[in-house]
């Protein structure tokens, strides 16, 4: 099992990764809540020179999704940076959210600006880095909130090879049982890249995305932890900082 964190230190990544003793980060390449261009650092350079490896998460603003195209246009070129400064940073992959079209639209256009979006870019050689898509745990029109809304998703996508990144606490939150979740997923994507494990400080259902530590959440730990045992894939925790050595921990335990 290879276990990572989402690094609550962009500037020192490689410092966090080695304090914590993990595998792997995840980290933003620049604010996730703005539209601002990735800018590599010394920090983001370091890690990229060392022994841990590196996922990206796209910033949160993005929906490739949309039919706003003031929404839409500017996700994609913002995309296209971040991949590029994944490939710069050596990243595994970059963590791109489903997104989402508004209460008024039809969900089956969002699925064709995913298509789209996948169309473009293999006219000029695919992505230098592989997307791989995450669950999302709100909205009644999300393109990756239900795992029907996923198979739909990849009904369209799935030829160009996109990965997946499971979130446990989007999948609870979003409505979806746990209890063979990783079977279920595979036949859907056929394959995990990543899962996000995390626990959910809201029940079943709740469409809310907050989580909590492996063990103080809504969700029993050790399901949880069947989810890292048999996931063949690596594990992120993006849980609350003051516990993550506690959630490495009980991993490795």
């Amino acid at each position: 099992m290879r276990i990572g964190v989402h690094t609550r230190s962009a500037d020192q990544p490689l410092d966090e990764a080695r304090e914590l003793g993990v595998d792997l980060v995840q980290l933003f390449t620049t604010d996730p809540q703005k539209w601002n261009k990735p800018v590599v650092s010394d920090g983001l350079r370091a890690i990229a020179d060392s022994e841990v490896d590196v996922v990206v998460h796209s910033s949160y603003v993005l929906n490739v999704a949309s039919l706003n195209n003031r929404i839409r246009i500017p996700s994609r070129k913002a995309l296209a940076q971040q991949v590029e400064t994944a490939k710069e940073i050596g990243a595994i992959g970059v963590v791109l959210h489903g997104g989402h079209v508004r209460d008024s639209e039809d969900p089956e256009k969002g699925v064709e600006n995913w298509r789209k979006l996948f169309e473009r870019q293999a006219e000029e050689g695919g992505f230098a880095v592989p997307i791989w898509v995450e669950n999302t745990a709100g909205g009644d029109r999300a393109m990756a909130r239900r795992f029907d809304a996923i198979a739909r998703l990849w009904d369209a996508i799935g030829e160009f090879g996109p990965g997946f990144c499971l979130d446990t606490c989007h999948a609870w939150a979003g409505g979806e049982e746990l209890d063979g979740v990783l079977d279920r997923v595979r036949a859907i994507t056929g394959r995990i890249d990543l899962i996000h494990l995390n626990n959910s400080r809201d029940e079943f259902d709740s469409a809310r995305d907050r989580h909590a530590n492996l063990e103080s959440g809504t969700i029993k730990a050790d399901e949880l932890r069947d989810i890292a045992e048999n996931a063949g894939a690596p594990i992120i925790l993006e849980t609350p900082g003051e516990g993550v050595a506690a959630d490495i921990a009980y991993l490795r335990g």
